[in-house]
């Protein structure tokens, strides 16, 4: 759902315009001076904003969303004689400024262009990663979307990204799309599994080695953070690392600097780390099996990777996505799945997550001669164990379930700071509290 900040220190003139652009299929944010509107720019599609306000202007603010997200279209409010002032913001990236007293239908026309022009930006952001990457970004859920979106929105910025989610729902195509997106494209995108390193060779792993630093070590070893050197570094399952080559990854990256093992030299690199993991890394650090202070490094940008039973209306696109992938594969001319086989493999719960369901696809279409595939082929995954049975669920029930993740991934994201979770959902700091009460959100 495209979102718009609207940014005023007048309360009349804020209700005015969050009234004036409440148009269908939109939402909208409102903060009451620029300061507090920047942490809410990740999260905006259009931003209208007053140009006389307090300490911070909103021609400052229009320069700070430009170094935060040059795409993001900013809407300057200016009062008649200031017309230099706003040429000035047109010059350091202002989509455009309306004079007051301004039409409503005047602004919702520009608003709306503005979001228009944001979404096709998006758009062309997307499919450049897919081209990049050679695989498509499938899936057109909110959840999905809104990862995507916020995923190609921070690509462009040296910041770190921690990647959460379950095994088997694509942080690997979400960390690729990100390097994809970003500056360091035509450099190297180094790939490592910490959970198949074994603990004695970690760092060496990590940070190279030199001739004779230990025995084995017949020569010189470059790591994998030199191999990266220039480009991005993807640490899948980071939380398995441990907690020795944890403080020498946390100096790699504040520093910039590695020293090989049994090397008498540190050597400068310049790497953007990616990290992803399917653990509760804030859980791990309250239990001592993970630095917090490598948790604060790794997360500048946190992104969840939502499980697909979470994202269930995307099953079809995945199904024939993977089809003309295994078909193609092997060499079959025509495959398709009838509708009441896509219904059934839209209706499991997918503990695997979309991993589990491609390797389905791949085996019903390996099994197969090409052509229709109906239900039957589902008896060829031998699933009936795991078939889901049926829900004893209210619609109270889903819907309390569904709103309390909502609650959890805010408070997340927040870091515990309840306005700022207040402000992410949209709702007053009084309501997160009565929601937080009523479905036992655990905020500690």
């Amino acid at each position: 759902m495209p979102t718009i900040l609207i940014c005023d220190d007048e309360p009349a003139l804020r209700f005015t315009l969050e009234e004036a652009l409440d148009l269908p299929g939109h939402r909208t944010l409102t903060a009451r001076s620029a300061e507090e509107a920047l942490p809410l720019l990740d999260e905006a599609d259009a931003v209208v904003t007053d140009l006389v306000m307090g300490a911070m202007s909103g021609l400052d603010l229009v320069r700070a969303a430009k170094k935060i997200d040059p795409s993001l279209p900013v809407i300057l409010l200016t009062a008649r004689g200031s017309e230099r002032v706003a040429v000035e913001a047109m010059k350091a990236g202002a989509y455009d400024y309306l004079t007051k007293p301004f039409g409503l239908d005047e602004l919702r026309l520009v608003v709306s262009r503005a979001v228009e022009a944001s979404s096709l930006r998006r758009d062309v952001r997307r499919s450049a990663a897919a081209r990049a990457t050679g695989r498509a970004v499938v899936g057109e859920s909110p959840r999905w979307k809104r990862l995507v979106d916020s995923a190609l929105r921070v690509a462009p910025r040296e910041v770190p990204i921690l990647l959460r989610g379950e095994t088997g729902t694509g942080k690997e195509l979400i960390a690729t799309m990100i390097h994809a997106a970003s500056e360091r494209r035509d450099r190297p995108c180094v790939r490592v599994n910490c959970a198949a390193i074994p603990t004695e060779l970690a760092e060496s792993e990590l940070f190279g080695h030199a001739k004779g630093a230990f025995t084995g070590a017949v020569a010189s070893h470059t790591g994998w953070f030199a191999q990266a050197d220039g480009g991005t570094l993807v640490l899948d399952e980071v939380g398995e690392l441990p907690l020795a080559v944890q403080a020498r990854l946390l100096r790699a990256l504040q520093e910039g600097e590695i020293q090989p093992v049994g090397a008498g030299r540190v050597t400068k690199v310049d790497v953007r780390v990616v990290a992803s993991t399917h653990r509760d890394l804030a859980a791990d650090v309250a239990a001592g099996r993970f630095r917090q202070d490598l948790y604060y490094r790794l997360s500048v940008v946190e992104l969840r990777v939502p499980p697909l039973r979470e994202r269930l209306d995307d099953v079809p696109l995945l199904v024939a996505a993977f089809i003309e992938r295994y078909r193609t594969r092997f060499h079959l001319d025509v495959v398709r799945f009838t509708p009441a086989l896509v219904a059934s493999l839209t209706a499991r719960p997918w503990p695997g997550n979309v991993r589990e369901l491609e390797n389905a696809v791949a085996r019903i279409v390996a099994l197969s001669d090409g052509g229709t595939i109906d239900v039957d082929a589902m008896a060829s995954l031998d699933l009936d164990a795991t078939a889901p049975a049926p829900s004893t669920e209210t619609l109270r029930d889903r819907l309390d379930a569904y709103e309390r993740s909502l609650l959890v991934d805010a408070m997340r994201a927040a870091k515990g700071n309840q306005s700022e979770a207040a402000r992410r959902l949209g709702i007053t700091r009084t309501t997160l509290l009565e929601k937080l009460k009523r479905l036992h959100v655990d905020t500690r």
